[in-house]
């Protein structure tokens, strides 16, 4: 099958979940189905010559269409975010559309036989129109709608509050649309599922979950310190950096109060100055940014603590932790989409005052953690290897590519 996937980002190397999600995929299916990586991204960046010169080592075509997605430090940001409030389509979605790449996808298929085109986001769906025949599938990486709708139940500042229940508004009417405008919709958990069914009346929707390279992290060779907490995850994305704040100003102190000794340590891409300037005060805390490899944290750490309040989809990090033997504290809406059990396979805590208590109890207690965390990996071995998902996926595309009539954009 010859099938393009479109994205807006380089997908190497793999330092965020979404580009672990989508590179291991395309590496597992790449000697069975002809595959072209078809970016909108800077390909002549050092991260984007990097990016083709891996995929094609790999069996995997790339196009780069040299049309970044406008980045927050640009000098016309505000101004777009404030004009946004009065456009039909979200702030985030208008900031993907390109006339540009729609002309550039669309010259690629004036040329080139497809038989299903993979969308990681839903703004490119728009950006196929006018290609015929047309068989689509949208990888929803995680549901907006119920992203922004948890931004708005934590949002305190009246005037952010306003502008976010905007925009999940827009989100829900956006979605609605777009998701039956297409073929096939792979969601990367079952809750996102019954989502996508009961909310917005999807009606072919298939589950592949996120997952991870088992072999690579159950090679980790652990000496773990219980005194030190790892939060591991993208530093740039705001459900996470609404998670590391708590943790800095709820978490980190209850914990602090009955166990002098911790330490904290953030690992991520990209962080912003504020939390830079945080760590840097506190000397409990070590910010260690764009790490080449986080197994070397895993591996030393006594638990990893995820206390998000906002998301979609399912953890990653979560995933890795698991996979290589570090026991999790986590919150519902952190561990929510995973085949895991709490209690079990990881510890549970949904207010800041219960995590610092989960926290100080599994450092006093690092056997009963371990013990939960080797359950926790057994679960991850059995159900998340990327082997497993990709052939999950390659039946969605097959499934997809046999469809009597298309959808169409």
């Amino acid at each position: 099958m010859k099938v393009v996937v479109v994205d807006w980002d380089v997908t190497f190397p793999m330092n965020s979940g979404k580009r672990l999600r989508t590179l291991n995929l395309m590496l597992q299916l790449a000697d069975r189905h002809e595959i072209t990586y078809f970016s909108r991204g800077d390909g002549n960046s050092s991260e984007g010559l990097e990016a083709q010169k891996f995929l094609t080592d790999h069996g995997i075509k790339t196009v780069f269409a040299n049309i970044p997605v406008t980045g927050k430090k640009t000098w016309h940001y505000y101004p777009r975010l404030a004009i946004s409030v009065f456009m039909k389509n979200p702030f985030s979605v208008n900031a993907h559309v390109s006339p540009r790449f729609a002309m550039s996808l669309q010259d690629f298929a004036s040329t080139h036989e497809v038989d299903l085109w993979q969308l990681e986001w839903t703004p490119y769906v728009d950006m196929l129109q006018g290609i015929s025949p047309l068989r689509t599938i949208v990888v929803a990486h995680n549901v907006d709608t119920l992203i922004w709708q948890r931004y708005h139940e934590t949002e305190s500042n009246p005037v952010r509050r306003w502008f976010i229940k905007n925009q999940w508004q827009k989100f829900k009417r956006y979605e609605q649309e777009v998701y039956n405008r297409t073929d096939s919709v792979v969601a990367v958990s079952e809750d996102d599922a019954v989502i996508l069914r009961q909310q917005f009346g999807v009606e072919q929707v298939d589950v592949v979950d996120n997952g991870v390279d088992i072999a690579s992290y159950q090679t980790v060779t652990a000496v773990r310190n219980p005194y030190e907490l790892l939060f591991l995850g993208s530093l740039d994305w705001r459900p996470n950096l609404d998670g590391v704040r708590l943790l800095l100003e709820k978490i980190l102190p209850g914990v602090l109060q009955q166990e002098p000794r911790v330490k904290l340590t953030l690992v991520g891409r990209n962080p912003p100055p504020w939390l830079v300037n945080r760590a840097i005060r506190m000397p409990r805390v070590e910010l260690c940014a764009n790490v080449p490899d986080v197994r070397p944290y895993l591996a030393r750490a006594g638990m990893m603590v995820v206390p998000l309040r906002i998301g979609g989809g399912s953890r990653l990090k979560i995933l890795e932790a698991l996979a290589s033997g570090l026991p999790v504290v986590a919150t519902r809406v952190a561990a929510e989409g995973l085949q895991l059990t709490p209690g079990e396979d990881f510890r549970m805590a949904d207010t800041p005052d219960a995590m610092s208590e989960s926290i100080v109890d599994w450092i006093r207690h690092p056997e009963v953690a371990q013990h939960v965390a080797s359950k926790g990996q057994q679960v991850v071995s059995e159900h998340y290897g990327w082997d497993k998902l990709a052939e999950a996926l390659e039946a969605a595309w097959e499934k997809t590519a046999k469809l009597t009539t298309p959808v169409g954009c």
